[in-house]
């Protein structure tokens, strides 16, 4: 596993970082990371999310291929989120890496 990602897992068992998931439902449905929140791009462009996650906490963003956290990640930012990390890896590249899933479609 690569060191950033041994440092994710860490962060996750350690309550220091939340992890959200910017795939839309029928993707977290077919599948998705246990320590994962499901926050759907889709959501954040009509800037709804959570009320509940923490704004200043350190937030990791993954999606299935790494493309929409690159969009996600401003629109996150502008709703105030202060340490926002996009991952390059997509969902199949974090189970893969050893990233528990509750995986119903693999």
């Amino acid at each position: 596993m690569q060191p950033h990602l041994k440092s994710l897992q860490k962060e996750l068992n350690d309550n220091a970082a939340q992890l959200l998931d910017v795939r839309e439902l029928d993707e977290w449905d077919a599948g998705h990371l246990r320590d994962a929140r499901l926050v759907p791009l889709s959501q954040l462009r009509r800037g709804d999310y959570p009320a509940d996650l923490d704004k200043s906490a350190k937030t990791y963003l993954h999606c299935r291929s790494g493309n929409r956290v690159r969009i996600a990640a401003p629109l996150l930012e502008k709703l105030g989120f202060e340490r926002l990390i996009p991952l390059s890896e997509g969902y199949k590249d974090l189970v893969g890496a050893g990233f528990e899933s509750s995986d119903n479609a693999s």
